[in-house]
């Protein structure tokens, strides 16, 4: 295990192999995706912090999803990385959309685990809203209302500790660059789906109020051939939640996408 730091940005990397780059979602971190990490033994996996979440510092002059997306086009390329397995978490789905529009030459799959669409006019209203809360009262409020409802019931009796991880990564994020992510998702563009052209895996949680099962089949038959795969008793955080079956179903995909 090493950590890249390209300025401000950094990112863990782990094993040898085709690479696979991991982008977490709002809220999250490159520990997002810890969990699943193990079942990619044969792969060279990078997790990026993207800027303003987890270890990174936000990037001067940085806007937008389309500038969230440039600092993972930077990263790869400051490691050498000319196509990799794209595999993202929630706002990190849209991130991998659209670097599979703008660079398809870079992108040899997605993997995406609560794939997302672009908010629609009230929610982009409450990513606003919760942008504030985030600058006036930090993270406390946030980390306490994300961790009870984006978790499935089931995940949530039986596991507390998921809704521990949730909470902690919450909590741990610098309210400022988390604000600016909620901006950032509430004034994004859709991707031009039409134009995705890499193999695409879709794996959406039964029970996810963040990214509904019908959203998932949207954006199923907006990208050709995508594949749909559906955790029963799951919410948000698959890869938390029922880390075995998401670590599962990740390397079959990797695995198959890699022929």
């Amino acid at each position: 295990m090493a950590d890249h730091r390209l300025g401000g940005l950094v990112s863990e990397i782990t094993g040898d192999g085709p690479p696979v780059v991991m982008v977490h979602g709002l809220g999250g971190s490159s520990n997002s995706f810890q969990p699943i990490v193990g079942a990619l033994d044969k792969y060279r996996v990078v997790r990026i912090d993207l800027p303003g979440a987890g270890r990174s510092g936000m990037r001067p002059g940085l806007t937008g999803l389309a500038g969230l997306s440039a600092a993972v086009r930077d990263v790869m390329r400051a490691l050498g990385i000319q196509q990799a397995h794209m595999v993202g978490h929630s706002m990190g789905t849209l991130i991998c959309q659209y670097l599979a529009v703008s660079d398809p030459r870079m992108v040899t799959s997605l993997t995406l685990f609560g794939p997302i669409l672009e908010p629609p006019l009230p929610a982009r209203d409450a990513l606003r809203q919760r942008a504030e809360t985030a600058r006036r009262e930090g993270m406390a409020a946030i980390a306490d209302a994300v961790s009870t409802a984006s978790l499935a019931t089931e995940a949530r009796e039986k596991f507390p500790a998921a809704v521990a991880f949730v909470r902690e990564s919450l909590m741990r994020q610098d309210p400022a660059g988390y604000a600016l992510h909620c901006e950032a998702l509430a004034a994004c563009e859709p991707a031009d789906h039409a134009a995705i052209k890499a193999p695409t895996a879709l794996i959406a949680g039964r029970e996810d109020p963040v990214a509904p099962v019908a959203m998932v089949e949207r954006l199923g038959d907006a990208i050709d051939g995508a594949r749909v795969e559906i955790m029963p008793a799951c919410g948000h955080w698959m890869m938390i939640e029922w880390p075995v079956i998401a670590g599962r179903l990740l390397k079959t995909y990797i695995n198959r996408f890699s022929v």
